[in-house]
């Protein structure tokens, strides 16, 4: 009985449960219209930029999040000479953003006109680094940061000395107590200046602008030298966002470097020097290949002065291959791709 008349009722109110229930799915509807208008470009990023491309390469995000006011900080010590012992030197002596963030000199000079041993990486992109520095001595920017001011032959200062000069002067100290309570300290600055290494992306690339879709962003010839630059291996150790970058090493694989080039010197031993253990004897960190085209010499020794030795050199002694001439060039046509965007403008 009970049954019959809930029937009755649900039937004489029909069109009643049909109004609200219309009614409902239309707000629903509506809210849901009203989250995705906010949240739908953020998404798109995120998607466009890693997940939905199925490449072994990944684009550069265009969307970098960081503190604009302890990156505005950052900046200025990035420039700043009174960091080093003799105040000639600064993070941008060396790390120079108008010539692809080196110095392009074979090896790095420091202060008393002590020539370093070593070729210094790019400070672009090093966010994505897993590591710093070629034999990863630093595990992240904040770290390299804290070491390169005190670091011989570069700076050669300490940070007793360094904070004592910049408390000297009104600007940093007004600057550090507005966003540090504790004000200038060494890790305060070593984290500002290692924020404003966070801007140093250059995504927009012409290879990220194919990676998203654009096909026509690079040519016939660069799109098979990217086939080759997988095709024989070299995506390997040379993937993900900054192409590199993300595992340790060891140059040659095939047969060691070092050794075959005659003269084996203390920066050489690679990552050796921090562990101590001989399984790490000749292992560097991958280096990046984002803006290669643009930031010779290669290799922690500078001993390629060119991309053409570079590659010729990669495929002898990490994949046992002898490269022809026509697949050297189309590969480097590939590399040249990788050249990003910094500010808005190509390096």
């Amino acid at each position: 009985m009970k049954q019959v008349q809930v029937i009755k009722w649900l039937i004489q109110n029909f069109y009643i449960l049909l109004i609200v229930s219309l009614i409902f799915l239309v707000v629903i509807f509506w809210r849901y219209s009203q989250i995705a208008e906010n949240f739908q470009p953020e998404i798109i990023e995120e998607v466009v930029t890693t997940s939905n491309i199925n490449e072994p390469i990944q684009p550069i995000p265009l969307i970098n999040k960081v503190n604009d006011k302890k990156a505005k900080l950052g900046g200025k010590l990035f420039s700043e000479k009174l960091l080093s012992h003799s105040n000639q030197f600064s993070c941008a002596t060396c790390h120079n953003l108008s010539t692809g963030g080196i110095d392009r000199d074979i090896n790095d000079n420091g202060i008393k006109g002590v020539v370093g041993p070593i070729n210094i990486p790019t400070i672009f992109n090093s966010k994505f680094n897993f590591r710093q520095y070629w034999d990863g001595n630093a595990e992240t920017l904040a770290d390299q940061a804290y070491k390169r001011v005190q670091r011989l032959p570069l700076m050669g200062s300490s940070w007793s000395e360094a904070i004592a000069k910049l408390n000297k002067v009104p600007e940093y100290v007004q600057d550090f107590a507005q966003i540090y309570p504790d004000g200038i300290t060494a890790n305060n600055v070593s984290e500002a200046i290692a924020t404003f290494e966070e801007t140093l992306t250059t995504p927009n690339s012409r290879f990220d602008k194919f990676l998203r879709g654009e096909t026509n962003a690079i040519t016939e010839a660069e799109k098979t030298g990217y086939m080759l630059f997988k095709s024989y291996g070299c995506v390997s150790c040379h993937q993900g966002v900054n192409v590199g970058g993300n595992m340790f090493q060891k140059f040659g694989v095939m047969e060691t470097y070092a050794v075959t080039r005659g003269t084996v010197t203390q920066k050489d031993l690679g990552r050796f020097n921090v562990t101590q253990n001989g399984q790490d004897l000749y292992v560097f960190k991958v280096p990046s290949l984002r803006n290669v085209a643009i930031t010779p010499p290669y290799f922690h020794d500078s001993s390629a002065p060119t991309l053409e030795k570079a590659v010729g050199v990669m495929a002898k002694y990490q994949l046992g291959r002898e490269l022809s001439g026509p697949d050297v060039a189309l590969i480097i046509k590939f590399l040249q791709t990788l050249t990003g965007e910094y500010q808005g403008k190509s390096l």
